[in-house]
């Protein structure tokens, strides 16, 4: 599974113009399942996510992670995380099938929550806009297969 993770004072998802979920502190994290992902990978994902050391100490320092800073998360599925880039037009055949995607999309989430975080999703495989403020500006790419 691959996450493009933001850290936010703020974030909304909106579909046809009405916001679905909303954050305030915490983390925007886009994420996408692989082909040949399983919860073994979503799983890791969720750990590393919130155990990330991304937000600020007291001496202004990256040290503290959304778990110390009792944040929440803004879940988005975003299969285009999965993109080959060889020519100009994006290919997306390395993202698992919508049908293997969402129970892993769910399962991301659900592994967050168990955390005890507060967490806030999109809608898997709708057309939302995302609006956040991105804190530092601080973005992390994470991929399973590096684990």
């Amino acid at each position: 599974m691959r996450a493009l993770i933001q850290r936010t004072s703020g974030a909304t998802v909106s579909i046809d113009g009405q916001a679905v979920g909303e954050i305030g502190k915490g983390l925007v994290v886009f994420v996408c399942a692989m082909r040949g992902d399983g919860e073994d990978q979503s799983a890791w994902l969720a750990r590393k996510t919130v155990n990330l050391r991304i937000f600020r100490d007291q001496a202004g320092r990256m040290n503290r992670s959304l778990l110390d800073v009792a944040g929440a998360a803004l879940v988005v599925s975003q299969f285009t995380l999965a993109a080959e880039t060889k020519g100009n037009r994006p290919g997306f055949s390395t993202a698992a099938s919508p049908e293997a995607g969402e129970p892993l999309y769910e399962h991301f989430a659900t592994q967050i929550r168990s955390h005890g975080v507060a967490v806030a999703t999109g809608s898997f495989g709708a057309d939302m806009a995302v609006s956040l403020v991105n804190d530092g500006p601080v973005t992390i790419w994470l991929d399973t297969t590096t684990q």
